[in-house]
C-alpha cells in the first residue's frame, strides 16, 4: 500500500470513528482494540493506529497505559460549558450582523426555508437537527470570520446527538421555526438587542433538555453495546 492509500483509508476510519462517537453509539469508556479494528475495516494496523492516534489527539478517545484507547465522552458539566461557548459565539453572531447596513443575503434564503418548515410536512429529527445546526452556521458564515466558523462547527459536532433527540420532542419543531424566523426579523430590523434577547433564547431551549438528553443518547449507546 503507498502512502495516499494508506492516508486515505486512515480517514475513512476516522471518519466513521468519530461519527460514532458524536452519535453516542458508544458508551464512555469503550475500549478499541486495534485488531477488532483490523478486521472490521479489512486494514492493517498501520492505518487503524493513525486514526486511533488522531481521535485522541482530538479529544475522542483516551489513550490507556497498556490498553490501547477509550471512549472519552462529554460529562454533564463539560457539555454545559459547550453551550456557554456557543451561546457566546452566537450571541457575536447576531450583534455583528444586525449591526450591518447592507441587506443581508443569507437572513432572506434563511427566512425562506424556515417559513416552508413551519408550514410544511413533519420532518424527522435527525434532519431537523442537521437544518438546525446549518441555520446557525449560515448566520456565523455570513460574519466573514474563518476561525470563528470553524469553532462554531466543532462545537456543532459535539452537539448534534443532543439536537436530534431535542428535535424528537413533537412541539420543538414549531417552537424552534418560530425563534429562527425571529432571529432573523431582529436582525434585518437591525435591532441588536433584540437578536441577542432571540439568540439567547433559542440556544437555552436547547440547552435545557441536556440532562434528559444524556441519560437517552447513554441508554441508548449501552442498549447498542449489549444488542
Amino acid at each position: 500500500m503507498n502512502r495516499k492509500q494508506h492516508s486515505s483509508r486512515s480517514t475513512s476510519i476516522v471518519s466513521t470513528l468519530k461519527e460514532r462517537i458524536i452519535r453516542w453509539e458508544y458508551p464512555p469508556e469503550y475500549w478499541l482494540t486495534e485488531e477488532t479494528l483490523c478486521e472490521e475495516f479489512g486494514v492493517s494496523r498501520s492505518p487503524v493506529r493513525e486514526a486511533l492516534r488522531a481521535l485522541a489527539t482530538n479529544g475522542f478517545l483516551v489513550k490507556k497505559p497498556n490498553r490501547g484507547y477509550v471512549v472519552k465522552q462529554l460529562n454533564l458539566h463539560e457539555i454545559l460549558e459547550v453551550y456557554d461557548l456557543r451561546l457566546a459565539l452566537e450571541l457575536f453572531v447576531v450583534e455583528q450582523l444586525a449591526e450591518r447596513d447592507e441587506p443581508i443575503k443569507e437572513v432572506k434564503s434563511l427566512r425562506q426555508t424556515w417559513t416552508v418548515l413551519l408550514n410544511g410536512h413533519p420532518r424527522k429529527g435527525e434532519e431537523l437537527a442537521e437544518l438546525d445546526t446549518k441555520f446557525h452556521e449560515t448566520l456565523a458564515q455570513a460574519v466573514g470570520n474563518r476561525m470563528l466558523l470553524n469553532e462554531l462547527r466543532v462545537i456543532n459536532e459535539r452537539l448534534l446527538v443532543f439536537r436530534m433527540i431535542d428535535f424528537a420532542r413533537p412541539e420543538r419543531t414549531e417552537d424552534t421555526c418560530h425563534q429562527h424566523l425571529e432571529i432573523l426579523a431582529r436582525i434585518k430590523a437591525k435591532d441588536i438587542l433584540g437578536a441577542r434577547k432571540a439568540m439567547q433564547k433559542n440556544i437555552e431551549n436547547g440547552r435545557n433538555v441536556v440532562s434528559s438528553a444524556i441519560k437517552e443518547a447513554l441508554a441508548k449507546a449501552y442498549s447498542l453495546k449489549h444488542s
